[in-house]
């Protein structure tokens, strides 16, 4: 089985990835951006030679809108194609009304339309919700599927036996490849709303000891250190549980926690640079930056709900 990286060109390049996966004449797509990045996975497919007809499954880890934002449009374009996801994602991508009203609310409507587009529901009779541990076959290729929360209640891995590769999408942390100058930079994505570290720990374990060699993150790429890589994110996950503990003693009811933890967790990013000569810029920082006051929030919603 063949792999192919797509670059979405979501907000930058480089920042959030889809994969096509190609064994002989069928192909399946794992997670799709938005709606924007679909013209680009099509186009990934036609350059290998390929036809929307031959896709088998589009495939995604978990509904957030940079994973799963483009599903209904890819679905509609790939006419023998079968979306697949965790039974609770499919049930917000076959009605994304929930997922637009939330999103609008956060983003405001404008802003919605400029990075998500147009969410098109997948007819329910496409969708196929998978259990832990269910496998499809893509040609002779098995493709095995484990329930992966910590990052997101809904989130599933897809594990490749035939080629000891695990796609983890925001399950095995954020690995920006413009960050990896001088050494590994990887971190757990920590966003509201479902974010749990021990879950966290127990999905990063669960992809370590699955057999594979390489993983596919969706932020951003192939990734061979599976070792190093655990490691430094269960060293985050320490920090992010003593920040829960923070935030508790703060005050969860504060108007000011979400700052509070983004402050924390600010200068704890900095002294681990820092501790480990990664030579930082200001480029740098720009690029963490939303990830920064996301995690931040997630922390700070967990922290809420933990007491």
């Amino acid at each position: 089985m063949r792999v192919i990286t797509i670059d979405c060109n979501y907000l930058w390049p480089k920042f959030a990835s889809a994969y096509l996966l190609i064994e002989g004449k069928q192909a399946a797509f794992i997670d799709n951006n938005t709606s924007r990045a679909v013209p680009l996975l099509l186009e990934a497919l036609r350059s290998e030679g390929l036809a929307p007809s031959d896709v088998k499954y589009v495939i995604v880890t978990h509904a957030h809108l940079d994973h799963a934002g483009g599903s209904g449009l890819l679905i509609d374009a790939c006419p023998e194609a079968m979306f697949i996801a965790h039974p609770k994602a499919v049930k917000h991508i076959v009605d994304p009304s929930r997922l637009i009203e939330s999103a609008r609310k956060v983003y405001g409507a404008d802003e919605f339309v400029r990075l998500y587009g147009t969410l098109i529901p997948v007819a329910a009779q496409r969708a196929k919700p998978v259990l832990n541990s269910e496998s499809v076959y893509l040609g002779s290729a098995e493709l095995s599927f484990f329930h992966t929360p910590g990052h997101a209640s809904h989130h599933v891995c897809i594990y490749c036996p035939d080629i000891a590769a695990i796609f983890t999408g925001d399950s095995f942390g954020l690995c920006y490849p413009d960050l990896q100058r001088h050494g590994m930079f990887i971190f757990p994505s920590t966003s509201p709303v479902d974010f749990d570290p021990l879950e966290a720990r127990k999905s990063i374990k669960l992809i370590f000891n699955s057999g594979a060699k390489i993983a596919y993150l969706a932020h951003y790429g192939e990734l061979s250190a599976l070792q190093n890589a655990a490691a430094q994110l269960n060293l985050h996950l320490d920090f992010s549980e003593q920040l829960v503990k923070d935030a508790i003693g703060f005050g969860v009811k504060s108007e000011g926690l979400e700052n509070f933890c983004e402050t924390k967790l600010r200068k704890y990013f900095k002294a681990f640079t820092a501790n480990h000569s990664l030579g930082f810029g200001k480029e740098d920082w720009d690029l963490l930056d939303l990830d920064i006051r996301l995690n931040a929030q997630g922390i700070a919603h967990f922290a809420r709900k933990t007491v």
